[in-house]
C-alpha cells in the first residue's frame, strides 16, 4: 500500500528535500506544493496519508492550512505535523487546538523527520485499520438486522395467512391494499424507513377477523345491524392480538387494526377518534383498504367501477378520509394503476 504524504512549504529548496527524505521511507509518494491553496485543492480529490506543513507562508499560512483542512471531507483525523521554529510555544498550542499532531523544529534534522514522519503513518495506518474494522462491524450488524428483519416478515406472512384462510376477502386484496398504503406514504414525504416499516404491517389490518364467527365472516350478503356490530369487534381483536410486540412491524400492526375502520369526522370504530388523533398509518390504511375493497368483486357485491370509487374517496375526504392522504393517493395515480394490475385475484 502507497503511502500518500501532502508536503506544504513557500521554499523550493525544503521541497526537494523533504521529498526526497519522505522517498527513503517504506512505500511513500511525496505530493509538494508552495502555495497552501493548490495543496488544499489536491486534498479535495485524494484524502493523504500524512501531511507536513510548514507554519510561515504568505495568503495561508499554517494555521489557516491546518484549519481549513480539517474541514474538509475525510482529513478530519489525517496526521499533520507543522514545522515552526524553537521558540513558537503559544503558535504551537494554537496550532494543536487546531488539529496540528506534532512538531519539526527549524532547522528541520533529518533523523527527526524521518522518525516522525513514520511514527505519524504508523498513526494513520491504525485509524484506517479501526474504520475497516468499523465498517465490517456495521456490515455485520447489518446482515444479523436483515436476518431478523426477514423472521418478522415470515411472521407477518403466517398471521396473514392464517387470516386469508378463513376470510375469503383477502388474498391480492392485502398485497394491494399493502403496496397502496406505500404510495401514500411516499407521498406524504415520510421517510423511507417508515414508507417500509407500512408496506410491512399493513396485511395485518384485519387480522382480528381470525376471532369473529363463521356464519358472521363468511355470509354471501350484507350483515344486519346486529352482525355488523359483531363484525366491527375485529378491529379490537386484531389490536389485542398484536400489542405489547417488541417487534415494531407488529407494533404498527396493532395501530392499525385498532384505527383503520376510524373516520376523519369522529364517526368511525372502534373508538370514535377523529383527525389528526387517528394514527397516521390508520388514515392512511383506511383510504388504500376502502378504494381495494369497492373495486373488488365480492360474493355480496359487483366491483365498483374506479370512477365510482374515485368520486366516492372524494366526497368523503375531510369527513371519511383524512384529505392529504385522499390527495397522496390520487396524486399517484399511474402508479396505483400498475399495482392493481399486477397483484390480480387468483383463479
Amino acid at each position: 500500500m502507497t503511502h500518500h504524504v501532502l508536503i506544504i512549504d513557500d521554499t523550493e529548496i525544503n521541497l526537494i528535500l523533504f521529498a526526497a527524505l519522505v522517498k527513503k521511507l517504506e512505500n511513500c509518494e511525496p505530493h509538494t506544493f508552495t502555495d497552501a491553496r493548490s495543496g488544499l485543492d489536491w486534498a479535495k480529490d485524494q484524502v493523504p496519508d500524512l501531511v507536513i506543513v510548514d507554519y510561515m507562508m504568505p495568503d495561508i499560512d499554517g494555521l489557516e492550512f491546518i484549519r481549513l483542512l480539517r474541514e474538509m471531507p475525510g482529513c478530519d483525523v489525517v496526521p499533520v505535523v507543522m514545522i515552526t521554529a524553537n521558540d513558537q510555544k503559544q503558535l504551537r498550542y494554537r496550532a494543536l487546538d487546531l488539529g496540528a499532531n506534532d512538531f519539526l523544529t527549524k532547522p528541520v534534522d533529518k533523523v527527526e523527520f524521518l522518525a516522525r514522519s513514520r511514527n505519524m503513518l504508523l498513526v494513520s495506518d491504525a485509524r484506517k485499520q479501526l474504520s475497516d474494522r468499523a465498517q465490517w462491524l456495521a456490515d455485520e450488524v447489518r446482515k444479523a438486522t436483515a436476518e431478523i428483519v426477514a423472521r418478522e416478515r415470515e411472521t407477518v406472512f403466517r398471521l396473514c395467512k392464517a387470516a386469508e384462510y378463513r376470510d375469503p376477502e383477502t388474498g391480492a386484496h392485502i398485497l394491494r391494499m399493502a403496496h397502496y398504503s406505500q404510495l401514500i406514504a411516499r407521498g406524504l414525504d415520510m421517510s423511507i424507513e417508515d414508507q417500509e416499516l407500512l408496506l410491512e404491517a399493513a396485511p395485518m389490518h384485519d387480522i382480528g377477523k381470525v376471532g369473529i364467527p363463521d356464519g358472521i365472516l363468511l355470509k354471501p350478503a350484507r350483515l344486519d345491524a346486529d352482525e355488523f356490530e359483531v363484525m366491527k369487534r375485529h378491529a379490537i381483536y386484531g389490536y389485542e392480538l398484536l400489542q405489547g410486540s417488541s417487534s415494531r412491524v407488529l407494533q404498527a400492526g396493532a395501530d392499525i387494526a385498532r384505527g383503520h375502520h376510524e373516520k376523519f369526522d369522529g364517526t368511525g370504530y372502534p373508538a370514535g377518534i377523529r383527525g389528526t388523533d387517528i394514527p397516521i398509518f390508520s388514515r392512511i390504511v383506511a383510504v388504500a383498504d376502502v378504494f381495494d375493497a369497492l373495486t373488488s368483486e365480492r360474493p355480496y357485491k359487483k366491483a365498483w367501477t374506479l370512477e365510482a370509487a374515485v368520486d366516492f374517496l372524494l366526497e368523503g375526504s375531510g369527513t371519511h378520509f383524512d384529505p392529504d392522504c385522499v390527495k397522496a393517493f390520487l396524486g399517484a395515480w399511474d402508479d396505483v394503476m400498475d399495482i392493481r394490475s399486477r397483484y390480480q385475484e387468483e383463479e
